[in-house]
């Protein structure tokens, strides 16, 4: 993977390098650059303050990216540049610089695209941050667990909250608290004048569960961390105890 992080002045290949920098595993390697971009672990995070919030959900979603390998640019839905550019204005103060990418984010598919312009068609704050959250959210909904578990959030609250803010007019129409995922999709079908229900009341629809179930579940930043930790553990037990197992 093409993907160098510079910290302090330092270039360090995020997902190779065995030490002084990210661990090569990734399980383990998104919550280092959290740590990096936030000077926190991802469960110890204040987002009391909506600009602390936003950079929690950057860095969130950029760990999530992390974990799941390949070009970061391409998983976390942004250009190069554009990823440069939230560094640089979100977490200037962290030791985390500049990522340098040979590859950026390739072609979105036309269903990525569809669900980013309904996005940035309810912005509810200017400037750069709600279009790259569209972009990332869009790009993350096509991942296949929860939409708050693939942005890499604690817990679906912080879904509804971030789309609370950054995308009011979108979040206030979904008065049933419809699964967030679900509910794009619902409006991307009503607004082409397509039927996506298969009955007019959802209390008699047989996916009921699928569109309003709980989204609960651990997050994937707290698996990740437990899985490590759970590792750590095994391998420094005795030759013996490995042995019997």
């Amino acid at each position: 993977m093409e993907l160098f992080v510079i910290v302090e002045d330092r270039p360090i290949d995020a997902m190779s390098t065995p030490s002084g920098g990210f661990p090569a595993d990734r399980r383990q390697a998104g919550i280092e650059l959290y740590n990096l971009l936030t000077g926190c672990d991802p469960a110890d995070a204040d987002v009391s303050d909506d600009r602390e919030f936003d950079r929690h959900v950057l860095a969130s979603v950029l760990c999530a990216a992390v974990m799941d390998g390949g070009p970061l640019p391409e998983r976390a839905g942004l250009t190069a540049e554009d990823l440069n550019q939230l560094l640089a204005q979100c977490f200037s103060s962290a030791p985390v610089r500049t990522v340098v990418s040979m590859e950026n984010a390739g072609s979105a598919s036309d269903e990525e695209i569809m669900v980013r312009d309904l996005l940035l068609a309810q912005r509810s704050t200017e400037g750069e941050i709600s279009r790259w959250l569209a972009a990332m959210i869009a790009r993350r909904a096509m991942e296949p667990n929860h939409l708050w578990e693939d942005l890499g959030l604690r817990e679906r609250p912080e879904l509804s909250r971030l789309l609370a803010r950054h995308f009011a007019p979108l979040a206030a129409q979904n008065t049933n608290n419809m699964r967030w995922k679900r509910f794009f999709y619902r409006r991307l079908c009503e607004e082409d004048g397509l039927v996506m229900c298969t009955t007019p009341v959802c209390t008699q629809c047989n996916d009921f569960n699928h569109c309003f179930g709980e989204e609960v579940g651990e997050s994937r930043m707290a698996q990740r961390r437990n899985d490590y930790l759970r590792g750590v553990e095994v391998t420094s037990e005795p030759p013996a105890i490995r042995k019997a197992e």
